[in-house]
């Protein structure tokens, strides 16, 4: 007995020290990218249209795995209807008409695929390419910080009635549906007057919304964008956009845990595109600052830059920072790694170094590999008071130049990658949301 009691008390140790070391990054005691992920989605052939979505939908609608739908033009989905999507279904983007669908915040989304049958949104040509189809577009009744708490979708969409793209309101806790196990593929069209749609927008998205499991991958634009609300997100994954993985705006109230996003210098685009583009607004002006400013809670994140020659991509200009930081905006980072970015991290000029400001901006707990920098302010080449503030070891934060081989336990996987943190080869198996 006393044997065995002390062959647990070992095993306990060993947990607990793999526990404490493997604590940064995406997590978990599988690789929860598997099965349900695609990182070669213009492999895949989902077959030809069955139905097609038009116009309004203005009655419950239940789209099934049998069939497969074409976006026809923009799609709303309005006047308190819900839209539900069985696991397994397609939804086809018409490149044609550049589909798009939205979800009016009267209405709702039930969209719960399963880890072995995502829901799948993806581009109707043969030969898939970033920008193919519009996005998805899902708008709530939860705060904004402009005047008013309401706005309305600037992207060229045409509604027959306005109330379709409108979104904000007062109620924080508002429910939009579910996005659950979903990948979206090829969107992100571009507009003459607009610029690019986005994956995935969340506008004005409250609490009760769940949104989970969602992969972005090949956009043209921002992979997701999340305007006010007040949302949690959950294991979320952005895979080679050609603007930002993750942008914040308009006073977003967000939460997001054991994210990953995956940039590459050879698919970024013209723009500076980053991992995280956090901001609090557009104009200063059209902001009321009664109301509440970006704020922004991360935890267990990997963000990701893969090079295959790091140094000459950071040196012809190909590879940005991982997170900008805009003025009013707060920010914290907790147990993340942040992989091969130059810099890590770049604060807006605008943000005076002073105790106020770094209160509200928290780097810790985490692990910054292979970037030419760490934290700097825009535009100022000495980084001193940054280094000496987030380099305190009351931060606890880690900083190293590892190869990815050494860092991830299979990045290079060209069908299963893992990106978990992978340290002396001890495994990221900490997994406190399951």
């Amino acid at each position: 007995m006393k044997k065995i009691t002390q062959i647990a008390l070992v095993f306990l140790l060993i947990s607990s020290s793999v526990s404490a070391q493997q604590e940064k990054g995406i997590i978990g005691y599988d690789n929860w990218l598997n099965p349900w992920t695609e990182f070669k989605p213009n492999k895949v052939d989902y077959g030809k249209p069955t139905q097609i979505l038009s116009g309004n939908i203005t009655r419950d609608t239940k789209l099934y795995k049998g069939d497969i739908y074409l976006l026809l033009g923009d799609v709303f989905v309005t006047d308190s209807t819900t839209l539900t999507i069985e696991p397994g279904t397609v939804i086809i983007g018409d490149f044609e008409t550049k589909g798009s669908l939205t979800i009016s915040k009267d209405s709702k989304i039930l969209a719960n695929g399963t880890h072995t049958d995502p829901i799948i949104f993806t581009s109707s040509r043969s030969l898939k390419k970033p920008g193919d189809w519009g996005g998805i577009f899902i708008l709530g009744d939860a705060p904004t910080n402009k005047f008013g708490s309401e706005d309305a979708l600037n992207y060229g969409l045409e509604p027959s009635n306005a109330n379709s793209i409108s979104f904000g309101g007062n109620n924080s806790d508002s429910y939009s549906g579910i996005l659950k196990y979903v990948r979206i593929e090829f969107a992100g069209k571009r507009t003459k007057d607009y610029g690019y749609f986005n994956g995935l927008t969340l506008a004005g998205v409250g609490q009760q919304t769940i949104i989970e499991n969602i992969m972005v991958s090949y956009c043209e634009g921002n992979s997701f964008n999340v305007l006010g609300g007040d949302v949690n997100l959950e294991k979320l994954v952005s895979y080679k956009s050609n603007i930002n993985d993750y942008e914040f705006n308009y006073g977003a109230q967000c939460k997001i845990v054991n994210s990953l996003a995956i940039r590459s210098p050879y698919a970024s685009g013209a723009e500076v595109s980053r991992c995280i583009n956090a901001l609090a607004y557009d104009k200063k002006e059209d902001v009321d600052f009664s109301r509440n400013n970006t704020n922004i809670q991360a935890e267990n994140l990997t963000l990701v830059n893969v090079s295959d020659d790091l140094d000459y991509d950071i040196k012809v200009g190909l590879v940005n920072e991982a997170i900008y930081i805009g003025e009013d905006v707060s920010f914290s980072i907790d147990k993340s790694v942040i992989s091969g970015f130059n810099p890590a991290v770049y604060l807006d000029s605008k943000i005076i170094i002073n105790s106020e400001n770094l209160d509200r901006i928290g780097f810790t707990r985490t692990y910054f590999n292979n970037c030419k920098g760490n934290i700097f302010t825009k535009y100022k080449s000495n980084n001193e008071d940054l280094e000496n503030w987030y380099g305190n070891r009351a931060f606890n934060n880690v900083y190293s130049k590892g190869p990815d081989s050494e860092t991830f336990i299979d990045l290079k996987n060209s069908k299963r990658p893992d990106f978990r943190l992978r340290i002396n080869r001890i495994y990221a198996v900490t997994d406190d949301n399951d």
